[in-house]
């Protein structure tokens, strides 16, 4: 019995030998066990350093784009605005510890519509943990973009009509006092300029012009506020470039019977050319039929197609306006639509071929087809139906005029006023829908 219990008990202590065996067994396993997961925390590790470099590459590609679009280099070229974002993002990546990054792609792009700068890097990390397994780096890329509006550089051109007919009173109240003032003539609401009224037996005080008896009355004319509202739109364009660091040059032209009378050429002096507006005035003729004393033109005094001619011999080629490139061209008019000029290709010969007819808009197609932007301001040709003249000649194309002007406009670039319109409001109107459109054309 004795010799059965000492082989129980010294089996007994095998199978605890045994056991504790089988313990450095789990252990063993353990160890293998930690292994990938020392390596996954390692890798996390380096992944979150790499991170942590890309966020501050990233801002630094940031930094970068937006100085290729900042009011200090908005109005440089695209190629130095690319100049200044990589040497913005390789002055601050420099400082980035144990991070190798590479020079940027940095691309500036200018339009009508503003500046585009899109900047590029690589960078590679080296692991701490990562390399033990053969991923000895981490490559980080990332990019930016930063847009902005541009400075648009426009030249304007005003060509404005200052034919006879262009001299009615302004209001409707003028109108009435000035028919009611000339009952000799019949009634007439136009102050026409003559320099010999006698010649007409006009029947005004003193024998003067309706010019001088409409100032007399105390009667503001269209051609008046039309003097007053282009001294208006200097002062506009001049706050607006100020505010926007564009710049714009304005030349003004009067037209009548034979093309175009510089009132002022091509200027960024804003200042002058608001001064220069002061002298647009009516056409003076001579007396009734005649322009001077010697030139019977049968007060032919309105000829649109020559004066067009004119002008788009004048515009320079438009370019993007953007800065250090051509300006964009504008070319502004204000009419009453209504020629009156000697052609024998009229389709009504008044007298000697006259003719009176709505303007032939091919020439706004052909400034139009350069590129050139037209505003078109139609200051409405009165209907005077008890004027036999008027019921003859001008009421049967009456309702083509205004369509004919449009056509001229660009797309949403034509205004127009009535009797007791606002012409200072029409023009600014124009001016501010222009430098809308003129961001879009190209």
């Amino acid at each position: 019995m004795a010799k059965i219990a000492w082989l129980i008990r010294n089996a007994i202590g095998h199978v605890r030998r045994f056991r504790h065996d089988q313990g450095g067994t789990m252990a063993m396993f353990a160890g293998l066990a930690a292994i990938p997961i020392i390596f996954s925390v390692g890798a996390g590790v380096d992944y979150s350093t790499a991170n942590m470099a890309k966020a501050k590459l990233d801002a630094i590609a940031d930094a970068a784009a937006l100085s290729a679009v900042d009011h200090n280099t908005i109005s440089s070229t695209a190629a130095s605005a690319q100049t200044t974002a990589t040497n913005v993002f390789n002055a601050e990546a420099a400082n980035i510890k144990n991070v190798t990054v590479n020079s940027p792609t940095v691309t500036v792009t200018d339009s009508a519509t503003g500046r585009t700068a899109v900047v590029s890097y690589t960078a590679t990390k080296p692991n701490l943990f990562m390399g033990l397994v053969g991923i000895p780096t981490t490559t980080i890329t990332g990019s930016s973009t930063a847009q902005a509006g541009l400075s648009i550089n426009i030249n304007f051109y005003l060509l404005l009509d200052n034919s006879p007919s262009m001299n009615i009173a302004a209001t409707t109240a003028g109108i009435q006092t000035m028919v009611a003032n000339t009952s000799a003539q019949g009634g007439c609401a136009f102050a026409c300029h003559e320099s010999n009224p006698s010649a007409d037996n006009l029947g005004n005080p003193g024998g003067e012009d309706n010019y001088t008896l409409a100032k007399n009355l105390g009667v503001v004319t269209r051609m008046e506020n039309l003097a007053s509202a282009t001294q208006s739109l200097m002062s506009t364009a001049a706050s607006t470039e100020g505010a926007n660091g564009s710049q714009y040059e304005m030349a003004i032209y009067t037209f009548n019977n034979s093309g175009l009378n510089t009132i002022q050429s091509l200027t960024s002096n804003l200042t002058n050319a608001q001064a220069a507006a002061a002298n647009i005035n009516v056409l003076e003729v001579y007396d009734n039929n005649w322009l001077t004393r010697t030139n019977d033109n049968n007060d032919t005094d309105t000829d649109f197609e020559s004066a067009m001619s004119q002008v788009n011999g004048i515009m320079s080629e438009p370019g993007l306006g953007t800065p250090n490139s051509t300006p964009q061209e504008v070319l502004f008019i204000v009419s009453d639509g209504v020629d009156d000029e000697v052609s024998s290709s009229c389709s009504q010969d008044l007298d000697g071929n006259r003719c009176q007819q709505p303007f032939d808009t091919s020439w706004c197609t052909t400034v139009k087809n350069r590129g050139i932007q037209i505003a078109v301001l139609y200051t409405e040709y009165l209907p005077l139906p008890t004027n036999s003249w008027y019921n003859d000649w001008i009421a049967p194309f009456q309702n083509q005029i205004s369509p004919d002007m449009e056509s001229c406009a660009s797309p949403g670039m034509f205004f127009s006023v009535t009797t007791d319109g606002d012409i200072t409001a029409a023009m600014q109107t124009l001016f501010q829908q222009a430098i809308a459109t003129a961001r879009l054309t190209k």
